[in-house]
């Protein structure tokens, strides 16, 4: 099996580990030197070799004003804080030559704020608003510096700016929260999960105000965190049960990685500006301990890609990385600037333009850039349950058909900042299933009444090709004009049909046969590779199933049962839902299928 040299083009390397999806999927744990005080929610800034855990409590609920270094093997007690607290995890940031710490409860809240210069603790300008158990970011000095959130007493959205002399309140989170991990700098910072009760929300920071992102995968407070705005890790905390699950981001999703060796929760944390370090002392197990945690993650890696074959020489075998659509997951998304149903979309996941729809009947035009949406110029004609070319991108589409409320023929043609009015198609209709590009797109059936009709785009005009099986309607489509693919749709005799048709570029094939009949569904993908979602089996469904080629399989639902969405996805690995029906909805989903590694059989 190692003289493998190649298989069909592809240089076959030997590898003592699976290449993985991000390098923090080959980080771990491993245990440090304990604290001298038994003790929890201490205050933490510096590195992972030059580390400070400063305040807390320790068993029996004693106020400490304690600090302990950490050299990377031991902690050593130093010049103690002015003021003893507890409560204070989350309130530090700094270095080991520039700390700050801030907050907390020395018995009754207070917004004290001390900076360290390496050798002794000054008293500077407390914080406007006194709490505990804020968040705050890991810049790695104590002149820039934001903490968020917090009990004050109650939870609280606030947000400050310390400049090195003084704090000035700045714009609030959406979401009030204590206990939440928080890592990045003054610039760019995120505020994740928090309390109460637990949530799983997350808040972005571009240095003037906060913006909802993907949540994090175990809601939780309490938490540890490391690293910056675009490469992050938040670990520990309870949810009520205290949690070992460490998670890292890499601005735009969260993946489980290593756990702890023991779930705790307001351990301390360094104010460590990169994820592949963390460490994490004392805490709640429930009971106080002074254990220390350590987080490494490879320098190097053999990061995960596509289509690579290797040879793995620890486990003796030949592998394959493809995407694993069990392990696929939706997330919660932007939000829509006008909610609808029944429009259209293509692009890719981070880059997808959405159109039209019945709100009532709209021209509404938005991109989406993975996070949040920008509304741009209208379409010439409002009209919903349009034909799209799902493989188009966010700077080149086209719309076709719809209802307007008359059946239409128009067709728009997108260049990325207007809507243009090109040839009609030969039918009017609505309710179709549309796929290909810009240059080169096919629309096929529709109603009223129910057509079997398939007319193809080159770029120029519509031609009228080879017809569908039968005449039916609101199924979708998915593919390229010479590959690709209707599903589902309602077809009178039978109801909610599953079926499923391929498309060479001249004729119509039977496919796979879906897993459950429905209408008004939406998909994204090629024809080997697409993925399927919501749609009407009479109420809404949340099914998401996958197509290979040859049959369908179910993958995670929908967090929403939802019919007529406007969806985008070049891929079936990142698609999204966005709006949709009952209603005029305004939430997305974004849907995720991972990259793994696969054994090959040999036979």
């Amino acid at each position: 099996m190692a003289d493998y040299k190649g298989i069909k083009g592809f240089k076959v390397q030997s590898l003592s580990a699976d290449p993985a999806s991000s390098q923090m999927a080959g980080g771990a744990w491993s245990s440090g030197g304990n604290l001298n005080q038994t003790s929890m929610s201490r205050a933490g800034f510096g590195t992972q070799t030059t580390a400070y855990a400063c305040g807390g409590e320790s068993p029996g609920s004693t106020l400490l004003a304690a600090v302990e270094n950490y050299d990377g093997s031991a902690w050593s007690e130093t010049t103690d804080l002015n003021t003893a607290r507890t409560s204070i995890q989350g309130g530090g940031d700094g270095s080991a030559t520039a700390g700050l710490v801030f907050g907390g409860e020395s018995p009754s809240l207070t917004g004290v704020t001390e900076s360290w210069n390496g050798t002794s603790w000054t008293e500077v300008n407390d914080l406007n608003t006194a709490r505990r158990y804020m968040a705050s970011t890991t810049s790695g000095t104590n002149t820039a510096v934001l903490a968020f959130g917090g009990l004050s007493p109650s939870a609280t959205a606030v947000t400050e700016q310390w400049n090195g002399t003084s704090w000035t309140e700045v714009n609030d989170l959406n979401t009030a929260r204590y206990g939440q991990g928080g890592f990045g700098t003054t610039t760019a910072a995120i505020s994740a999960s928090g309390a109460s009760p637990p949530i799983s929300n997350v808040e972005s920071w571009n240095g003037t105000s906060w913006t909802e992102v993907n949540d994090v995968n175990t809601a939780r407070r309490g938490l540890g965190s490391s690293g910056n705005a675009t490469d992050g890790l938040v670990f520990g905390g309870d949810n009520p049960s205290l949690n070992a699950e460490t998670e890292s981001f890499d601005g735009t999703s969260w993946t489980e990685v290593g756990d702890l060796s023991t779930a705790r929760a307001y351990g301390a944390t360094g104010g460590i500006t990169s994820a592949t370090e963390a460490l994490f002392a004392g805490g709640a197990t429930p009971s106080i301990t002074n254990i220390t945690e350590e987080w490494s993650a490879p320098a190097a890696f053999k990061p995960i890609s596509e289509g690579q074959v290797y040879y793995n020489t620890t486990s003796n075998a030949l592998k394959l990385t493809k995407p694993s659509f069990p392990t696929g997951t939706w997330a919660s998304g932007g939000t829509l600037n006008t909610g609808r149903h029944a429009g259209g979309g293509s692009g890719a996941q981070n880059a997808a333009i959405l159109f039209g729809g019945q709100d009532p009947k709209s021209v509404a035009t938005e991109t989406y850039d993975g996070t949040s949406y920008t509304a741009v110029n209208d379409m010439n004609t409002a009209r919903s349950t349009l034909g799209n070319a799902g493989q188009g991108s966010q700077t080149a589409t086209l719309a076709f058909g719809g209802i307007e409320p008359a059946l239409s023929d128009k067709t728009e043609s997108w260049n990325g900042t207007n809507w243009t009015e090109v040839n009609d198609l030969n039918t009017a209709r609505g309710y179709v299933s549309g796929f290909g590009t810009q240059t080169a797109a096919i629309c096929a059936i529709g109603y009223p009444p129910d057509t079997a009709n398939v007319e193809s785009w080159n770029g120029t005009s519509w031609t009228e090709v080879n017809d569908t099986s039968y005449a039916y309607s609101s199924g979708a489509g998915s593919g390229t004009q010479t590959a690709g693919l209707i599903f589902g749709g309602y077809y009178p005799p039978v109801g909610y049909t599953t079926a499923s048709f391929e498309f060479d570029g001249t004729n119509w094939t039977t496919g796979g046969t879906m897993n459950t009949g429905r209408s008004n569904l939406e998909g994204a993908g090629l024809q080997t590779n697409t993925l399927i979602f919501g749609g009407q089996t009479a109420p809404a469904t949340a099914k998401t199933e996958q197509y290979n080629g040859t049959a369908w399989t179910e993958v995670a639902d929908l967090g929403t049962a939802i019919y007529s969405t406007l969806s985008g996805g070049i891929s079936g690995t990142a698609a999204i839902s966005a709006g949709g029906a009952p209603g005029n909805l305004t939430s997305t989903e974004d849907w995720t299928a991972p990259i793994a590694n696969e054994t090959v059989t040999v036979s």
